[in-house]
């Protein structure tokens, strides 16, 4: 398509509708197209040069993601997927069809919901209520204040609030996997204790969202709950390594 490459946003069937209204990454927006192969296709547009992380190209390329699931199943790609040219596209769904067909009938009428996990806030006095080791620091500083021992309570608290918060995030997720498909394990975040996606049913996930704030406000001294999506299903490319997690 150019010097720069085919970016990649993902692949669907072949008969799947492309979003005329909808343009891709870069400056300006590239055309979107379809490179058709067999049964599959992949939805790209022209690489820009010099593509970075900018907030216009992140949502530019969300915003085609969401679009496009919503019109049937799709495999969508991480943001900044760039192939050498069109050929190159093309070899990869040769060899890849009968897989690609596979993980698209697993997603389809599915979509990814994240649940994150974080110490709640304000809940110093439900941890110093139920941690003995907290209370006795807190009236050791109070008899004999000092540096250290400010040091000492400050890092029992944290680690208080974190495992208080990882506990019940971990029970919310048990819960939760209850109404989904499978979940999936995310990567650690900053000043998270949980960060795990669900595959949920398009049609369950208002009920899913509903059942997240019911959990939340169950453990509301524990943890906050935050809640992203419906989203591609990013996490669930892989069934057979997810089918494995949840049977770990």
């Amino acid at each position: 398509m150019t010097d720069d490459g085919v970016y990649v946003y993902g692949i669907v069937r072949a008969a799947h509708p492309v979003p005329t209204v909808l343009h891709g990454v870069g400056n300006p927006p590239g055309a979107v197209t379809m490179i058709v192969e067999g049964k599959v296709a992949a939805v790209v547009s022209p690489a820009p040069p010099q593509l970075r992380a900018r907030r216009r190209d992140l949502l530019a390329h969300q915003e085609l993601l969401l679009t496009l699931a919503e019109q049937g199943p799709l495999l969508p790609m991480r943001f900044g997927m760039v192939a050498s040219d069109a050929t190159a596209v093309r070899r990869q769904l040769t060899d890849a069809e009968d897989r690609h067909l596979a993980v698209l009938d697993w997603v389809a009428d599915r979509v990814e919901i994240n649940v994150k996990a974080m110490p709640a806030k304000d809940s110093l006095a439900a941890v110093v209520k139920d941690d003995r080791a907290v209370r006795e620091l807190r009236e050791a500083v109070r008899r004999r204040p000092s540096y250290e021992a400010n040091v000492r309570l400050g890092s029992a608290v944290a680690a208080a609030l974190s495992r208080r918060a990882a506990e019940a995030g971990r029970d919310a997720a048990q819960e939760l996997r209850r109404a989904a498909h499978a979940i999936a394990a995310g990567p650690e975040v900053s000043g998270c204790v949980m960060n795990v996606s669900f595959l949920v049913s398009r049609g369950d996930c208002v009920r899913f969202a509903e059942e997240v704030q019911r959990l939340a406000q169950r453990h509301r001294d524990r943890v906050e709950l935050k809640v992203a999506g419906p989203l591609p299903c990013y996490s669930f490319l892989e069934p057979e390594r997810v089918a494995e997690r949840i049977g770990a």
